[in-house]
């Protein structure tokens, strides 16, 4: 069995004035948040926007813990669209400290390389801070995109924490 040594890294803002915001990319997709986000949807963007950065975890929820997780006030599903399209999607979940942490984020494959995760995680800076956080997070790995990480830090984000771990099998993604 092949063990592939996997970094993630923690990062933070803890105050708006930290964001430095991409550029609006043009033509400009549109960002709206789902006010009903329906099981089937949930799983489409998960499984697609995850496909090769290895998200698995959520793959094995039931029907029941979508609906229950999604029934959360504190969860809410931002979609990124482009001519009535699906192109990426940014989970915030709203935690009982203060804390927002951008749960999950990123783009369909065929999205990415447009300028567009700039654009999409600045959108989710900005919504976290409009509910009122204190604080900003989210975590990343070195099996998620190259760019993942450098657009964090570009954005504005601090790393607080690292951590290694193993997993087995053969590494997927960028």
């Amino acid at each position: 069995m092949t063990l592939t040594t996997v970094t993630r890294t923690y990062l933070e803002m803890t105050s708006p004035a930290e964001l430095r915001p991409a550029a609006t990319p043009s033509p400009t997709p549109k960002l709206e948040r789902v006010a009903h986000c329906s099981v089937a949807l949930f799983r489409f963007l998960y499984k697609e926007v995850g496909r090769v950065y290895q998200w698995t975890e959520r793959s094995r929820w039931s029907d029941e813990e979508i609906s229950t997780y999604l029934a959360d006030p504190a969860v809410s599903i931002w979609i990124l669209s482009f001519q009535g399209i699906p192109a990426g999607y940014f989970e915030l979940k709203q935690e009982t400290d203060g804390a927002v942490e951008i749960a999950y984020f990123g783009l369909l494959g065929s999205y990415i390389g447009r300028g567009w995760g700039k654009y999409l995680l600045t959108q989710a800076v900005e919504a976290a801070w409009k509910l009122g956080a204190n604080r900003v997070w989210l975590h990343t790995s070195t099996l998620d995109h190259p760019a993942a990480l450098p657009n964090y830090l570009k954005r504005g984000f601090r790393a607080i924490r690292t951590e290694v771990y193993h997993i087995a099998g053969k590494r997927a993604g960028g």
